[in-house]
This record gives structure tokens, sequence and C-alpha cells, in this order.
């Protein structure tokens, strides 16, 4: 054969493999060499390939490496699956049918050892409103990178009253270490119906919840149990939907969001109406931007709770908003709270259980109340009283309407007498405690007095000189530092 030859049949081939990858139509992959190309019709709906081209390539596939499976898809569109969106019949199973497809999915390697990647499936509410009778719980443990968004689930009126809408832990028994690992729940609005809970997550890892509503729950909004830093930010939880001054307000029960686990942070969450805003037991805690007036401590509501059985709080309780409602912590040891407001007489009680307070922070707080002689820090020693207290600080804290109570007190007074005693008790928290004593003595006029420091007791202190004289002596006297004991 010619090169004239040679020349048209090398044309006649190239320009049939062109027409076999360029008239493919359809969402398919081909790879050639080490290059990946894709062809999509935008313009137009797609069509299936005539019998004729899918003759051609099978023809000619010699010319093209073979094509890639079509994977399974990653968004799980619920109405795909019978959902009813309006919210009038029970779509239970439907929704039930699309995690398990998503849990059942396509991985790509794993996450913590034994935990699928599953590359960010969606299951996709669509803005539908969706009514189930069950919980919606995951069948299978050991999967990541999920996501449950955009939409409304109701309880109807047979769902169990000890059960969560969205519950994330496996039906069966799991000897993972976590169960699950980065789900992300968002952009949902829950309805509990007054018949049990809205989200339970149990020893998973990295879960996010963000941008949820969550109401009508009468045992927890949420429910952390075990597991590892679950994130809660910018949603809103209440049992009933109010804005405050709600004439059953004294009614409410349940917890908005009930932590049972380690290193979880809530930020820029607003509760609105429940017995308890947040109860926390476990340990490495931080809550910021938190607002309660879930309900008034008047009323027996408590806007944040701290009971930690292991004994260490290692809680921190930053720029928050405590309205008409107060923070409770028990035996704190590790505790930070700071650059929070409290409105309406709301104040900080310390609760002994077995007498320990150590490592505490409470400063640069505000307070307001309504002049009724309400303490803004309180103690609680029904069950005895605080016997080990170090490295307390509560101080720089302002108050308006409210008596001031702090760990440092600092006093000033002025007369003439060769003995001066100065009760501190008003000022200072815990009672008969100084652990250090600082005061000036400076005696006006030409006089040159012994003075000296001679008991301190009941938070009183008594300083005298050894002639009359006229004096002014200032006095600071600290509780929690663990310099000099008492």
């Amino acid at each position: 054969m010619d090169a004239t030859g040679r020349a048209m049949v090398l044309f006649f081939i190239a320009g049939m493999a062109s027409f076999i990858i360029f008239h493919v139509y359809g969402n398919i992959s081909l790879t050639m060499g080490r290059y990946f190309l894709v062809h999509r019709d935008v313009h137009h709906q797609l069509r299936e390939p005539k019998p004729l081209k899918a003759s051609f390539y099978r023809s000619y596939s010699k010319f093209a490496s073979p094509i890639q499976a079509t994977s399974p898809p990653r968004v799980h569109h619920l109405t795909s699956y019978g959902a009813d969106p309006s919210g009038k019949t029970d779509s239970t199973q439907a929704i039930v049918e699309a995690i398990s497809d998503a849990l059942k999915g396509p991985s790509n390697g794993f996450l913590m050892n034994g935990i699928l990647n599953l590359g960010g499936a969606q299951i996709e509410l669509d803005g539908g409103n969706y009514m189930i009778g069950r919980p919606l719980q995951f069948s299978l443990a050991g999967r990541g990178n999920l996501v449950i968004q955009g939409g409304t689930i109701k309880s109807s009126d047979n769902f169990p009253n000890d059960g969560y809408l969205i519950d994330l832990s496996p039906s069966d028994n799991s000897s993972l270490e976590y169960n699950y690992e980065f789900v992300k729940l968002r952009d949902l609005f829950l309805d509990a119906n007054f018949r049990g809970g809205g989200i339970r997550v149990v020893n998973s890892l990295r879960t996010s919840i963000d941008n949820c509503y969550i109401t009508h729950f009468t045992t927890n909004g949420i429910l952390v149990q075990g597991g590892h830093e679950t994130n809660i930010r910018n949603s809103f939880l209440g049992q009933h939907i109010t804005a405050g001054g709600d004439t059953g307000e004294r009614n409410f029960s349940g917890t908005a969001i009930n932590l049972m686990g380690n290193d979880n942070a809530v930020t820029d969450v607003s509760i609105f109406s429940a017995e308890i805003g947040i109860m926390i037991s476990g340990e490495g805690n931080t809550l910021s931007g938190v607002h309660c007036y879930n309900k008034a401590a008047g009323y027996g509501g408590i806007g944040i709770y701290l009971k930690v059985p292991s004994g260490l709080t290692r809680t921190r309780i930053v720029n928050s908003y405590l309205d008409f409602t107060g923070i409770v912590v028990e035996d704190p040891v590790q505790l930070h709270i700071s650059s929070s407001f409290f409105l309406g007489d709301a104040y900080i009680l310390l609760k002994s259980v077995k007498g320990v307070a150590i490592g505490v922070n409470i400063v640069d707080n505000m307070f307001t109340g309504y002049n009724k002689g309400i303490d803004n820090i309180q103690l609680d020693q029904e069950n005895g009283g605080f016997t080990k207290v170090d490295q307390v600080v509560i101080d720089r804290n302002n108050v308006k309407g409210m008596n001031l109570k702090s760990t440092v007190a600092r006093r000033s007074v002025q007369g003439i007498g060769s003995s001066w005693l100065i009760d501190l008790n008003s000022e200072l928290l815990f009672p008969n405690l100084i652990k250090q004593l600082h005061y000036t003595f400076i005696a006006n006029g030409n006089a040159f007095p012994k003075h000296a420091l001679r008991h301190v007791s009941n938070n009183q202190v008594l300083i005298e000189s050894d002639v009359p004289v006229e004096a002014t002596i200032y006095i600071t006297g600290d509780q929690g530092s663990s310099l000099v004991a008492n």
C-alpha cells in the first residue's frame, strides 16, 4: 500500500474513533491513556444511544479503554422512594429505605478504623414535610461522611413516647469503637409532636447538627450519649413555640440539650422553652453564644445544669445570655464562666455534693436584677459545706439590682482607735474562709504606731495598734488562693 493509501486508512480510523467518543450520550466516562474525558449534553435532554452507535462502539472498542461502570447515586431524594412531602400519610418506610441505601452506597476508604467513608452521600428532603410513626434509626454501624438535610420531619400520633425522630444509633449491637463519624444533620425542622425527643446521637464521632429547629419534645430535644465532638450550632430548641412570657411557662418540662459525652460544643443556640436548657454530665464541653430563656428560675427552671459524676467538670461557658434562668454546677472542678449576661435576677449556684470546688473561674460577667436582695453567686450546702476550696477566682463581675458576691473582698475603714474589726461576709462567697489577707495601715498626723493583724475568723478581720490613733486601713481578703491555709 502506498503512502497515500496508508494516510487515508489512518484518517478513516481517526474519524471513526472521534465519532464513537463524541456521540455516546449520557453520563459516561471514558479513559484514554492518562486523560479522563466526560461528555454531558447540558443543552438538550439526554437520549438513549441508538443501536447503530452502540454497535459502532462495540466494533471499535479496541481503540478506547473500557467504559467505567456508573456508580450508584450518592444523592437520595425521599420522594423517589415514595415519601409523601405533604405530611398527610406516613413516610417512615420510604425514609428508612433511603437511609439504608445511603448507608450501603459506594465508599472510598475509611475514616476512623471500621468506619466507611460514604463520600458525602446526601439524603435530601427537598423542602418536604414528612410524617413518621417510628424513629429513623440507622440500620448499619461503621459509616461516615453522610448528610441528612433540607425539610421537616414530624412524629405521628402513634410515635413511641421514648423514641427520637432521628436516632443515630445502630439497630444491632456494634463492636466498633465508634458507631458513626462525620454525620451532618442540617437545615431541619423536627416536630416531636409531644411524643419523645428530636435527635439522639450514640457513641459517634464528629457529628454536626447545624441550623435545626427542634420543638414539641417531652424528653430531650437533642441527646448525646458517649462519643466525642458533637457540634450543635445555629439552632433553636423549645418544647413549646413561644418568645417568652408564656402563660404556661411554669409547666414546661423536658431538656433541650442533654450532653452525656465529652468534648462537645454548643455554639449560637437559642433555647426558648424547657425545664432545663442544657444538661451536661460529660467532661470537656464548651458553650458559647447560648441564649437560655427556657423557664424562669422562679418556676423551677434551670438554664444550664452541670452534673458530672466523674468529678471533673472541665467546662467553659462564655459569651452567653441567661435570661431569667441561671446556672447550677455540682462540685465544680475546672470550670470557666466569663463574658456572659444574667438578666432578671438570674444567678450562678454552686452545689456541694462532695464539698469540692477546685480550679473555678467566674469572671467578667454582668448581672441585672430587681433589688430583691438576691446574690449573683450562691451556694447550696444542704448536703454539707465546701470543705476543699482551691484556686477559685470569682471576681471582676458587676451587678445592678443584685448583691455582688466574690472570693476576693476589698474594704477600707477609717477612724480613731486602737482596734478595728472589719466584717467581709457581705462580699465573700464562702463562709468562714479567708486564705490570704493583705492590709495597709495609714496613720494620720505625726503618729508612728505599731500595728498587727490579730485575728481572722468567720470572715472577720481584727487589726490592733499599740496606741489609739487616727488611721485609714485598706484590706484585701482572698478565699480562693492556695498559698496560705486558714
